[in-house]
């Protein structure tokens, strides 16, 4: 993916990002997840049923790159299953830290594939999906007390 593509993309689900919103519906699980040696602090909210994710929303206030993350990781999760979103997490993850990963799966979140050149960068890129992995271990958590 060239330069301006990435910058493209990045800056488009900054200033438009999907799925922010207040999420008061008690229906949704809720993690926080905050970096704290700047501003990025965002809740997410997931809702599963059957194991498939029906919808997830996020509010807070972010830098671009965290916000933008997060809004193209919740694009790519809704609709998949809880296996589906542990291999993108992984995948995701993998990219971000130089390992193999699969590129298929994570489409717009390739805008990502060279932020481990700006290592600083990398907690904010990673930040949204730290908060996804809370809520998929809660849910799983809960499901093996069922």
């Amino acid at each position: 993916m060239d330069e301006f593509l990435r910058r493209e993309i990045i800056m488009d689900h900054y200033q438009n990002p999907r799925h922010k919103k207040e999420c008061t519906d008690n229906t949704y699980q809720k993690a926080n997840t905050n970096n704290a040696s700047c501003i990025d602090n965002l809740d997410i909210y997931m809702k599963t049923n059957d194991n498939i994710i029906e919808d997830i929303c996020f509010n807070g206030e972010a830098c671009a790159i965290s916000t933008s993350s997060c809004s193209i990781m919740i694009s790519n999760l809704i609709g998949k299953t809880i296996e589906e979103a542990k291999e993108y997490i992984e995948n995701f993850e993998n990219m971000v830290n130089e390992n193999k990963y699969n590129e298929e799966i994570l489409k717009e979140a390739l805008a990502y594939n060279e932020i481990y050149k700006q290592n600083n960068r990398k907690n904010c890129a990673l930040l949204p999906y730290v908060g996804m992995k809370k809520l998929i271990s809660e849910l799983e958590k809960k499901e093996t007390k069922i």
